[in-house]
């Protein structure tokens, strides 16, 4: 196993802390890139899979930490009904795929992390950010996203910008979780420990950026 990456906290803008005073975003550099996932990740997506039924799936939102970000995004004006959270997404997706199919290394890993922890990980090119991520609101249609010195580079429970998202030629990853009120900071560090253990493991036995095609 690597060592423990080291975990940072991001600003919160005034305007955020005030509104919701348990927001944060935990974030952490790797290095790493998409690569092809090992067949040791792949096995894990395949037990979780086997494990993760529709009783699960069911229960989910009544599970502390699912339950802690469907609250939140619900606060935010979103419906979680029409737009889950991201554990909500993937398990919704497992029930209508039928597994957690297994796509690139870092995606992978991304989907374990979330899974195991209920904590959403964001991961985004190193080298095309400005500066450390931040939380804050956008000037218009009050949005809620992850920004850096130049702008947005994500929505916070949505989509990453083109300009910062990982590529085939991404090499060092930014990646970031976020933590609202009722989710311990020790699970959201352990959701960014995860994806680097992974990350670590998967980047030694194959080329980093390599496409999988099997």
């Amino acid at each position: 196993m690597s060592a423990d990456p080291v975990v940072e906290w991001a600003q919160v803008s005034d305007e955020l802390a005030s509104e919701f005073p348990a927001l944060g975003l935990a974030f952490t550099l790797i290095e790493g890139g998409p690569g092809r996932s090992p067949r040791a990740l792949k096995r894990r997506l395949k037990e979780m899979s086997d494990r993760y039924t529709g009783a699960r799936a069911v229960s989910l939102r009544q599970e502390p930490i699912p339950r802690a970000y469907r609250m939140f995004v619900r606060q935010v004006g979103i419906d979680p009904d029409d737009s889950p959270p991201p554990m909500e997404a993937i398990s919704l997706e497992r029930m209508r795929a039928g597994e957690f199919a297994s796509r690139n290394l870092l995606d992978d890993a991304l989907l374990c992390a979330t899974m195991d922890t209920g904590i959403p990980v964001f991961a985004f090119d190193a080298e095309r950010t400005d500066g450390p991520p931040r939380l804050e609101l956008t000037d218009t249609g009050r949005r809620l996203v992850i920004a850096d010195a130049r702008g947005m580079l994500a929505e916070l429970f949505g989509r990453t910008g083109e300009s910062s998202a990982v590529s085939a030629g991404t090499s060092r990853i930014l990646l970031c979780a976020p933590t609202v009120k009722g989710v311990p900071d020790v699970s959201v560090e352990e959701a960014l420990w995860i994806v680097s253990d992974l990350l670590a493991a998967g980047n030694l036995g194959g080329r980093a950026g390599s496409a999988d095609t099997s």
